[in-house]
């Protein structure tokens, strides 16, 4: 995919881990390997050329020819990088440093990419006495009989995790339920939606009509927040699956605009999100919070809380936050999305921006 974006700083990274795993393989090579690796050297060459390293292009390109003698289009590869290095100015010198394209969009990628590899600075709970542990209990009945477990992950934002939220059995069906109807997820673009590169899942929405156990997380939902989650006062359950790969950049779950498509339903902005890891992920597939500088592990059967748009009902910028490639396994959530009107009595006004 990177290759095919021409996105060749991340084909490389790709592809010269291909090409190490065959080299180190070699003589326990299947029939089909050869051609696999004679392919990854050729992107590989390619994706170096444009990069501007011809040196290390056509040092790949002979190891082609040393599998594949007869190929008379690598062969002329080589010939052009041979020219194009005798051409080359000598204070240039053969060899250039692979580096990121110095495009303002990967500001945070940076830090998105930090953060989905080593989770990030995370929040240090004997650091703050603010950051801790409970038992949420309220007037609710549903949590006087069974309080929930909450864990205060930052402060700003304000990001919670209420673990236990669901259990196995509401996961499946659940689970179950959404998958006949999942198709590939959209986001957001002007007025429209459409399918993107930068989100890759497939996603389902249910009623509480669907299945008994989406009406009993709305009311968990309710009692734990303490927000109106009944429509058009919140929107349907999102059900989203990311397989291997799947991954959803560094975006607000609020609208930014005054023309997106999340203001048709005249009920307001993405007041808050409530976040249900149905499943658990062998590696990969944390939350991070970018501008934060700090992500969350999939959890399963447990719930991720926070407040998108400040008292004032201006945007949280802290909460720009990314759904992490998934390595190994097969992530599913399951999101709420509550909308600002109908919340006026659970959640004041106030016009101080840092509410």
């Amino acid at each position: 995919v990177a290759y095919d974006m021409e996105d060749y700083y991340h084909s490389i990274a790709w592809l010269e881990e291909a090409v190490t795993l065959f080299r180190q393989s070699h003589g326990n090579w299947f029939t089909e390997d050869q051609g696999s690796l004679e392919d990854s050297l050729d992107y590989l060459a390619f994706s170096y050329f444009k990069m501007g390293n011809i040196s290390y292009a056509l040092t790949l390109s002979r190891e082609f020819l040393h599998h594949d003698p007869s190929n008379k289009r690598i062969a002329r590869n080589v010939h052009k990088y041979e020219k194009l290095l005798a051409t080359m100015p000598p204070s240039r010198g053969p060899e250039v440093e692979v580096q990121r394209p110095n495009v303002t969009h990967l500001l945070t990628r940076e830090v998105y990419e930090s953060l989905c590899q080593s989770l990030g600075s995370q929040p240090r709970h004997y650091q703050d006495p603010k950051l801790h542990c409970s038992y949420v209990t309220s007037k609710s009945p549903l949590l006087i009989l069974q309080p929930m477990r909450r864990e205060i992950i930052s402060l700003q934002p304000y990001v919670v995790l209420y673990h236990n939220f669901i259990n196995d059995l509401e996961a499946e069906a659940i689970k179950r339920t959404a998958a006949p109807g999942l198709q590939r997820s959209v986001v957001a673009s002007g007025e429209n939606q459409s399918a993107v590169e930068y989100r890759i899942s497939k996603s389902a929405w249910l009623k509480d009509t669907a299945n008994p156990v989406v009406s009993k997380l709305d009311q968990r939902i309710a009692a734990l927040t303490g927000l109106n989650v009944q429509p058009p006062y919140a929107e349907y359950l999102q059900v989203v699956n990311y397989g291997i790969g799947g991954h959803y950049e560094p975006h607000f779950d609020h609208a930014t605009s005054s023309k997106s498509p999340l203001y048709r339903l005249n009920s307001g902005n993405r007041v808050a999100t409530f976040m249900i890891y149905l499943s658990s992920v062998d590696a990969g597939g944390s939350t991070a919070f970018i501008y934060a500088n700090f992500s969350v592990p999939v959890v399963k059967n447990a719930a991720l809380f926070w407040w998108n748009l400040h008292k004032n009902g201006q945007g949280n910028g802290e909460t720009l936050h990314a759904g992490c490639p998934v390595l190994i396994g097969d992530k599913w959530v399951a999101n709420k999305w509550i909308r600002e009107y109908g919340q006026e009595f659970h959640r004041p006004c106030s016009a101080n921006p840092d509410d």
